[in-house]
This record gives C-alpha cells, structure tokens and sequence, in this order.
C-alpha cells in the first residue's frame, strides 16, 4: 500500500482514539520514511496514552526537533511542553524543567506569540499549589486564562479554569472552586478538549471531590471516568487512577470484595515500568482492606509499600497500632501527621482518627479538641461526609465525658448521616456507640439489639477486629452462649442442626447468603470444628436446641 494511503488510514485511527492501531500504523510509516513533525507529534500522543513513556519520549522529542528545524514555533513548544509534563508525572524534574527551559527559550529567541506561552505557565501554577501557596498559583491561573481566551484555545481554556478551581478551594472558597470544575467537567463531556487533557481533568476533579469529601460529585464524575476509559479500551493512561477512586468508593459503600479486586487491578496497572506515582494511592486502599479485614501484617507491609511511593500512612498505619495495643504509638503517629498537615482539607482526614486514638489513650480533652476543629471545618465546607464524621466524634467524646443522653441523641443524627451517605461499616460503628450509650442508661434490651445490628454488618463485611471488639465490650449473652457465640450465632446454629441449608436459613432470618456463609465459618471457628455434622452434635451435647 503507498505510503500517503498508509498515513491516512493511521491519521483515520487517531482521530477515532483508536491508540493501538493509530501507534502501529504509525511506527511502521516512520519505520519506512520518516515522519513530519505533525505525525511525530500524533505518535508520541498515542505512545502517552497506550502507557508508552519511553516511546512517547523518543517519538516527542524528534517532533520538537524537527518543528525547530521547519520553523514551525507552536508544536515545537507544544511539544516541549507535554515531555516537560509526562516527566515531571513521573518524578523525573530536572529533564522536564529542562524542556521548559527550552521552550521558552525559543519562545524569547523567536519573539512568538501565541497560546503556547500559557501552557509553559502551567508547571509553575501547580509548583505553587504543591508549595502550599493557592493565591499565587490562582494568579498564575488567571493569568493562563487570559491568554487562552485571547487565542481562543480550548484545551488551554480548559487547564486555566480547573487550575483556578483547584486554587479556590485550597482558598476555602470552596463553593466557587467547585462551581468552576463542574463548568470544565461540562467541557470534557461535550468532547471539546484533547483526549491528554480530558484525562488530566477528569482525575483532578475526581481527586478535588475526595478532598472535599463530596462523594456524590465523586461517584458521578467516577463513573463518567469510567465510561470514558471504557470507550476506548486500549486506553493506559489515567485507567489505573480510575480503578484506585472506584475501588475506594467501594469499600466506603461496603462492597470490600469488589474493592480489594480493582484496588489490585490498579495496582498492577500503576506498577507497570514505568511505574507511577499513584500506585501509593492504589497499595494504600489495599492496606485499608487488609487492616479492616484483620489481616495486620499484611496492612503493614502493604502500608509501607504506599509509604515508599509517597503516600503518608496516616491515618491507617496510626489505626494499626491502635487495633493492636499499641495507643502510645498511635497518637504520636497521629498527632505528628496532624501537626504536619498543611490546610484544613488535609487535617480534616486526620481529625476523626485522633479522636478516637486520644479516647483510647483517655485524652478527653485532647479529644474534645479535636472534635471542635472537625466540627468547624465541616461547617466551612458544607460536606455531608465532614459532618457525619463531626457528628460521631461529638457522640463518642460525649460518652467519655459522661453526657450519656446528650452522647445518645448526637448518635443517633450521626447514624442517619452515615446511612444516608450509604456507608454501612461507619454505620455500625455508630450502633456500637449507641449501643454502649444504652446499656449505660440501664436500656439493656435497646443495646442488645444496637449491638447485634451492628454484628450483622461486620459478619456481612469480614471486619473481624470489629467483630472481637464488639463481642468482648457487649457482654450481655457471654453466660448464656458457650465458646463466645453471639446471640445470632446460636440462632443460626440451632437453624444448622435442624438441617436446615444456608440458602434456606437466609430466606428465614431475611439476610443475605453471604452473611450467612460467614457467620456459619465464624461458628465453625468458635467451635473448632469443620463439619455441619460436628456443629449439629455440639448444639445438641450443650442444650441449644
């Protein structure tokens, strides 16, 4: 086939995101005759996008060569730009500040004009957000705004307004940050940026809706990812950050079996050479699980892991510690990655875990503390999430301080907020309390059934430090159920020895299959033994049937 024909059926696969095909019939063009600067500069965008990086840099690099050598200025610093980004992504600042360098270096020597001079802007912008500095980086934002509205280019129009977003949120202008990043999501929606910047935009706000606590905004813009990724399914770039927020979402909606499985996905993914600086996110929510699940030497192994890729362990590694004993190394861990925190979004993480790390250590009024600074954040931010967390706080500190009606009524407000938000596991967390709260005002019958609505879920769930814990503060059938089986244990035990099958005992108790699988192997545990059989002999030899 001629060339010519050859180039337009692979300039026909770009334009239909078709990577794969669009990289292949490219390279075997360039492989023939050399590629012009515009193709070099289509291949190094599908070598970006397939997770090519060394590609994209070759491919990148003899685009802006070949642009200088034809005079054309614009992709020469285009060019430039985009290598300065993927390396900066990737850690490597000293060759991208190198490219940036160069190109405006160009840009002087030429004396050009054009949007180009914006993006060459936008590394410094984010630098200063980095730096903890928002309002400069707003002014440089503005500043990128104003020339991509001169020169009427979309993308860059596009990185101003979500760079101005990002910046007004770290401002506590966090309303009109948002209204701004929805106005660029609208832009990405309608097709109206390059694929590069799509992604960019899609996982920046993403990662701003986490930060704001906004799980709504979080799940919808996730889900949008999702489809987009899937839309073309070749696609590398930004694949793996998607998996990290859904998996994420899913252990906070309590589907922790789909979530370990995309957590690992990602992982995966973001490990793959070269390896990103995300994959901390993706090992850190697999640390989560493991921790939640009880599986403690694999939490911290895994917490490390997301350690050595610059995610902070806190406070998951600090709740470890907590979990096993250790209440001296868990507040000075907490309280040194609160006081390292450098805005209120970042402390408003922490502020839950040192409430309950200070009222293991009995620090009330540490506590107390910390649950007036949680409250007055959620205030500022107006996030359902920030306020479900201030809510619990405030119950928990109020039983340590003796309020045993007030900490009742607190409770009761944060249970609702959490089922609201459709997070089972916080949920119960809050029937424990309540439940705790009832058995102190002599209401033994409401504590039982707060505490076994509880136990449901952690059966349900697999959190299995949650389940000792609670079957160890309850205490209410200890005498009247043998080897520490829980009332509904000896329920569905008696339900076993009549012969009855899992499937049939779920659609008696009204609960899910699962469940009951996992509380028929908790039974199983508890008695030491392995057969349906052995557990019948036992109901029978200790009166429970």
């Amino acid at each position: 086939m001629p060339t010519d024909d050859r180039l337009l059926i692979a300039r026909s696969r770009f334009e239909a995101s078709a990577w794969s095909d669009a990289y292949a019939g490219l390279s075997a063009v360039d492989h023939d005759e050399p590629l012009d600067s515009e193709d070099l500069e289509r291949l190094a965008i599908a070598a970006h996008l397939l997770g090519r990086a060394d590609d994209e840099i070759v491919a990148g690099s003899r685009a802006h060569l070949e642009s200088v050598r034809t005079g054309d200025v614009a992709r020469a610093v285009r060019t430039a730009f985009w290598l300065a980004l993927s390396l900066f992504n990737t850690g490597e600042n000293a060759q991208g500040g190198g490219w940036i360098g160069r190109a405006a270096r160009l840009i002087e020597e030429t004396g050009y004009d054009g949007p180009e001079s914006g993006y060459l802007l936008v590394p410094q912008a984010i630098g200063r957000l980095k730096e903890g500095q928002p309002a400069e980086a707003f002014a440089i934002f503005e500043e990128i705004a104003g020339i991509a509205e001169r020169f009427g280019d979309k993308d860059l129009v596009t990185l101003g307004r979500l760079g101005r977003g990002q910046s007004l949120i770290y401002m506590s202008e966090a309303t009109q940050g948002v209204r701004l990043l929805d106005e660029v999501m609208v832009a990405v929606m309608a097709g109206e940026v390059s694929p590069r910047v799509a992604g960019i935009v899609y996982c920046s706000v993403i990662e701003a809706c986490h930060e704001l606590f906004d799980l709504r905004r979080a799940q919808e813009w996730t889900a949008a990812l999702t489809r987009w990724c899937d839309s073309q399914p070749d696609l590398m770039a930004f694949r793996g950050q998607c998996q990290v927020y859904r998996a994420e979402l899913m252990r906070f909606n309590g589907a922790w079996d789909d979530a370990q499985g995309e957590a690992e996905r990602a992982r995966d993914r973001l490990l793959r050479p070269p390896p990103e600086p995300a994959a901390g996110e993706a090992l850190y929510q697999l640390a989560e699980l493991e921790r939640l699940r009880g599986a403690s030497a694999e939490a911290e192994v895994t917490y490390r892991e997301a350690s050595q890729w610059g995610r902070q362990a806190e406070p998951g590694l600090a709740l470890l510690r907590l979990s096993q004993g250790d209440v001296v190394t868990a507040a000075r861990s907490i309280r040194r990655a609160v006081a390292e925190a450098g805005d209120d979004i970042g402390r408003a993480t922490l502020l839950e875990p040192l409430v309950e790390i200070s009222l293991a250590a009995r620090d009330v009024g540490g506590a107390r503390a910390a649950v007036d600074d949680l409250a007055e954040i959620a205030e500022r931010f107006d996030a359902p999430l920030l306020r479900a967390m201030a809510t619990r706080s405030d119950g928990w500190v109020r039983l340590a301080e003796g309020d045993t009606e007030g900490a009742l009524a607190v409770l009761r407000r944060a249970w609702v907020l959490w089922r609201e938000l459709g997070a089972p596991y916080e949920a119960a967390r809050v029937r424990v309390a309540i439940g705790r709260a009832c058995r102190l005002v002599g209401d033994l019958d409401g504590a039982r059934l707060e505490f076994d609505a509880a136990r449901e879920t952690f059966v349900d769930l697999g959190a299995g430090p949650e389940l000792m814990a609670l079957d160890r503060a309850s205490g209410l059938d200890s005498a009247a159920s043998p080897a520490g089986l829980s009332p509904r244990e000896v329920e569905i035990l008696r339900l076993v020895a009549a012969g009855d099958t899992n499937r049939a005992i779920a659609q008696a108790l009204t609960i899910s299959g699962r469940t009951v699988d996992r509380h028929v192997s908790n039974i199983f545990a508890k008695l030491d033994v392995s057969t349906r059989s052995a557990a019948t002999a036992y109901a029978y030899e200790h009166g429970l049937v």
